[in-house]
């Protein structure tokens, strides 16, 4: 059974910066799809990032430009590099991941809150 694990999120100032981690018990080789999602109070799950199994990457238009999204087969870690962090911002982050290139996602983690003070 496939678990991901986020880690990393936590309360920053605005402008500021924050690194999420999951961690993919197994192997993450055999993921082709890995992505962050967000869902903040009283909205709609919103797309982040994804990141496919040859590395080219996607994000959702309100984060390009400030998010990274990146993985490390051999640490079986996908990241998100968050910068110039705004209000808006402030969500619960979930990992999420498929093995196969269409469909819903296989797997999901318990979430990480993030939360940018004004």
């Amino acid at each position: 059974q496939v678990q991901l694990v986020e880690s990393g999120g936590g309360l920053v100032q605005a402008g500021g910066s924050l690194r999420l981690s999951c961690a993919v018990s197994g192997s993450i080789s055999s993921m082709y799809f890995m992505g962050w999602y967000r869902q903040a109070p009283g909205k709609q799950r919103e797309f982040v990032a994804r990141i496919i199994s040859d590395g080219s990457s996607n994000y959702g238009d309100s984060v390009k430009g400030r998010f990274t999204i990146s993985r490390d087969n051999a640490l079986n870690t996908v990241y998100l590099q968050m910068n110039s962090l705004k209000p808006e911002d402030t969500a619960v982050y979930y990992c999420a991941g498929r093995r196969r290139a269409f469909g819903p996602n296989d797997y999901w983690g318990q979430g990480t809150q993030v939360t940018v003070s004004s």
